[in-house]
């Protein structure tokens, strides 16, 4: 497993840190972002492996801000994981529509946010 540079994005601080915990005891670096605006400007400045982002969030949704990142010339390579509460099927379509690589559903699976992060390394 490859030390991967990865962007973490969430309004809230425990989900921010249980997300940074699991990733760095796993050997990756994480970089943090409280929003979407603050998370297309560090994938834009940061270019990150790979961002792992919640939907609900103040000044730019998750939803908005993953289009923003993958139709960016820059940044449209940087697979995106949405995890969040959010868990209707059209929920997951409009996910991936939107150009986010995968979704999964809070409360946190570790195992499955792990297996993501392997497979996209």
């Amino acid at each position: 497993m490859a030390s991967q540079k990865i962007l973490v994005v969430d309004d809230s601080l425990v989900q921010r840190l249980i997300v940074s915990e699991l990733l760095t005891l796993h050997g990756h670096r994480v970089i943090l972002a409280t929003d979407g605006r603050e998370a297309v400007a560090m994938a834009r400045s940061e270019l990150p492996d790979l961002i792992v982002m919640d939907v609900v969030m103040p000044n730019l949704n998750g939803f908005q801000a993953t289009r923003a990142i993958t139709t960016d010339e820059a940044t449209w390579h940087i697979p995106v994981i949405l995890l969040t509460s959010k868990d209707m099927e059209s929920d997951r379509v409009w996910a991936l529509r939107q150009g986010a690589t995968a979704f999964l559903n809070k409360p946190l699976d570790h195992a499955a946010l792990l297996e993501l992060v392997n497979t996209l390394e």
